[in-house]
Order: C-alpha cells, then sequence, then structure tokens
C-alpha cells in the first residue's frame, strides 16, 4: 500500500561537486515547492532557475526546478527536483526546508517501491536500477540498461501468456468438458510447453556463463606451493600485493583483488597452495582454496617448469578435472631446465617465467587468453537473468512445467493445471505477482461458455 504523505531525499552523492540534486515526491511535492521558490506555478517538465528560501524567507541558493505532473513521473507521483550548486550545507538547507514544509526523509529505495507500486515499473527494472549504480563495466552497463528499458519484462510477459493460454484452456476443459473445444487444444498445448521449456533452458544456460558479469567475474589462481601464484598476482596488479617467499605454506588464507582485463572487471584470487598439510590454520587454507576454485568462473592451473610432476600437482589436475569451470593451464619458469611432465596433464595452454620477467606486458598472452574467455561469455545476445533470485525463479519454473508433462500425457488434467499454475506464480516472482484474474480474462474472453 502506498503512503500519501511526500517524501523527501537527496538523490546524488555525499561530498563536493558541481551540482546537487534533492528530490520530492507525493501529493504536497509541488505546493512545498512553491512555498520555497515563492513562485505562483511551475510549467510541468520545464527547467526553472529559481531562488530557494528556507522556511524563515532567508535565500539558500538559486536553482534548477523541474516539476513532473502525475502520472507522468518516476514515482506516478507528483515530483519536484531541487538542482542546486553542489555541497553539503546548500544541499542538506534545501532538504531541512523540504522537512519543516511537513516532507517526510525517505527510506532506503522508497522512491522506486513507489514506482512499482503505481505500475511504472516492474521487480526485474526496479532491480537493474538498484545493479545500475553499482555497475563496475561498461557490460555490466549495457546489460542492465537492457532491463531496465523491459527486456527481461517482455520475456516474463511473453511466458506467462503462454502459461495463462494453457491453464485456461486446460481449466475450460475440465469444467466445460461438453462445449465444442479446438480439436487440436492438446497439441497446441504440447507445443506451447515445449517451446517454452526450450526458451526457459536457453536463458538458463546463458545466464551461469555470464554470472560474473555484474558483480565481476572470478578468477582463482590455483597450484602446488611455490609454484608462483602469489608472484603472478603481483604482476597482475603491477604491486606487492601478496607476500612471496620460498617457505612452502607463506599464503595461508585467500587474497582477492579488482583489476581490469579489457572492458571487463574481474575479481582475482591467490589461494593457498594445495597439498597435504599437519598445520590446523594451513589445512583450513587449503580447503578455502578449493572453495575458491568452485567459486570462480575461471582457473588459472600454475605448474612448475623446474620441478617434476608429483602428488600435489596430481592433485591440482584431479581437481581442475572435475570442474566445470573455464580452465587456462599455464606452466611457470620455463626459464629454467625442464624437469616437468606435461603429459601428465591435458594441455599446457600458456608457457611463463613470472619472476624472470620484469614487465607486466610479459603476462599478454595470459590477459588476452582471459579477455577472449569474458568476451565470449559476453558475445551472446540471449536475454540473461542478473540475480540469484531470476535464476531461481526460472529454475522452479521449469521444475513445474516438467513435472507437468507426463501429468498432461496421462490425462490428469487437475494435477497437471496446478503444476502449471505453480509455474505462473514462479515466472510471475522476477516481475510482478500472478492475479487469478488474468487466467479468468482469458477464459472468459475466448470462449463462448454461455450458449
Amino acid at each position: 500500500m502506498i503512503n500519501d504523505d511526500t517524501i523527501v531525499a537527496i538523490a546524488t552523492a555525499s561530498g563536493m561537486g558541481a551540482i546537487s540534486i534533492v528530490r520530492l515526491s507525493g501529493k504536497d511535492a509541488l505546493e512545498i515547492a512553491l512555498k520555497i521558490t515563492k513562485k505562483q506555478n511551475l510549467k510541468p517538465r520545464l527547467a526553472t532557475l529559481s531562488k530557494v528560501y528556507d522556511k524563515s524567507d532567508d535565500l539558500i541558493d538559486e536553482a534548477l526546478i523541474i516539476y513532473f505532473k502525475n502520472p507522468h513521473s518516476f514515482t506516478g507521483e507528483d515530483i519536484v527536483e531541487f538542482q542546486c550548486h553542489g555541497g553539503i550545507a546548500i544541499t542538506n538547507l534545501i532538504l531541512e526546508t523540504c522537512l519543516a514544509y511537513n516532507a517526510r526523509l525517505a527510506n532506503p529505495g522508497e522512491f522506486s517501491q513507489r514506482a512499482y507500486l503505481n505500475e511504472k515499473i516492474d521487480l526485474s527494472q526496479a532491480f537493474a536500477i538498484s545493479k545500475l549504480i553499482e555497475a563496475k563495466s561498461a557490460n555490466a552497463v549495457k546489460l542492465l540498461a537492457k532491463q531496465l528499458k523491459g527486456e527481461l519484462k517482455e520475456f516474463v510477459e511473453e511466458i506467462r501468456k503462454d502459461l495463462l493460454f494453457i491453464l485456461a484452456y486446460v481449466e475450460v476443459s475440465i469444467d466445460y468438458a461438453e462445449e465444442d473445444l479446438p480439436q487440436d487444444i492438446f497439441e497446441q498445448i504440447k507445443t506451447k510447453i515445449d517451446n517454452i521449456t526450450l526458451k526457459l533452458n536457453n536463458t538458463l544456460d546463458s545466464s551461469k556463463r555470464r554470472e560474473g558479469l555484474i558483480d565481476g567475474f572470478k578468477v582463482a589462481i590455483v597450484g602446488k606451493p611455490n609454484v608462483g601464484k602469489s608472484s603472478l598476482l603481483n604482476k597482475l596488479l603491477n604491486t606487492n600485493r601478496a607476500i612471496v617467499s620460498s617457505i612452502a605454506g607463506t599464503t595461508r588464507d585467500t587474497i582477492e583483488e579488482n583489476i581490469n582485463i579489457g572492458t571487463h572487471i574481474i575479481k582475482i584470487v591467490d589461494t593457498a597452495g594445495i597439498r597435504e598439510a599437519s598445520d590446523e590454520i594451513e589445512q583450513i587454507g587449503i580447503q578455502k582454496s578449493k572453495e575458491a576454485i568452485d567459486e570462480a568462473d575461471i582457473v588459472l592451473a600454475l605448474f612448475d617448469n623446474s620441478r617434476e610432476f608429483d602428488r600435489e600437482d596430481e592433485q591440482i589436475t584431479e581437481l581442475i578435472s572435475n570442474t566445470k569451470k573455464q580452465i587456462i593451464t599455464i606452466l611457470n619458469k620455463c626459464d629454467l631446465q625442464n624437469k616437468f611432465d606435461r603429459t601428465k596433464i591435458n594441455k599446457v595452454d600458456i608457457e611463463l617465467s613470472i619472476e624472470k620477467s620484469l614487465e607486466k606486458s610479459s603476462l599478454k598472452p595470459l590477459v588476452d587468453a582471459l579477455e577472449n574467455i569474458l568476451n565470449t561469455n559476453n558475445s551472446s545476445d540471449d536475454l540473461t537473468l542478473v540475480s540469484k533470485n531470476q535464476i531461481i525463479a526460472v529454475q522452479d519454473t521449469l521444475s513445474e512445467i516438467n513435472q507437468s508433462k507426463l501429468l498432461l500425457e496421462t490425462g490428469e488434467l487437475e494435477f497437471f493445471a496446478h503444476h502449471i499454475n505453480e509455474a505462473l506464480q514462479n515466472i510471475s516472482k522476477i516481475t510482478r505477482p500472478y492475479e487469478n484474474d488474468q487466467m479468468l480474462d482469458v477464459m472468459f474472453g475466448e470462449f463462448c461458455l454461455g450458449k
């Protein structure tokens, strides 16, 4: 339920800047703005330069005032924006004046909440707004902009429309079995179910490939002790972030840092060397290394050219062979005498001499390989789900649809309708909750049931 009070908040980041924005929304927004500006009226969607006064009629600033009349605003309510000179003091004075005229300080996300409740945006667009502010890469911005424009909303509406069609016809078949229904109706239903299943599976596959696009892809560096993991991290960062030592077990915890690879931001994780450890703390570090592999999008597996393949290397190969993650296999210390048996691993993608190389440019083959994988993950134009909740909603929808298929074949229409209704509820969690009236509209809009 929407409160009828008027809310106010500072819409720009705190601190110094050229411009700050204070935003009012609600039934009294225009009235409060007229009191602060001492104007008789404000023309909608026209930037008006005006002096701004506090409640004691003292001049605060000269600002641009823009009035958005309901329902043609972000929240669907009257909105007034004060675009004043940047600075904490000026912005707070305008905010305090709005509060003095009985506006209320907005809760976090309340402007977007009102936009949703007034059906100006759906849940997918609200989430896109939140994530767009936090976006760390150009690719993330472009993807979220598509959701903000309504791409995911359109996708969900297509699925909902087909599910409503299926549910409506099945309900009619149950309740009005004697009516003249299309002869091929069950073939149509089967076709629609197959198409829905294909769309949802494709969307899930695409989303899982691009899961790190919003918050940054995670890259884990793994290998046995002293293979050069920390040296590789330091070289990629161009700083001595990790301690480098010849003593095995120096890195006892995972170290995470963000770096740019092309247009992508990745979170690179230096893990503890994987080996049999008696030290309890070191064992915890090794376990965290294994967890880092599970959480990573890409794994950099390092091996030492100057040492023979041993049980510790074998552990690494077993870990990477049992994962579906994308793997880049790196053979380090190639400037030293070769003792490593390459036949023990599937392939060597890149050869390096990390410590001998003084320039970060020596890592260009690795950087290019990473960028190629990241670009490939981002090259598809398929729809992408950008949150765990969206992915779970699609997975749950698929589960219900898959359970319904056998029931349709066996003619158990009541149970079939139950699973289709659950599928509708689940897919609707992405945008806007499903209401049963929508199904009734389809039923009574497409069938002549009163003859």
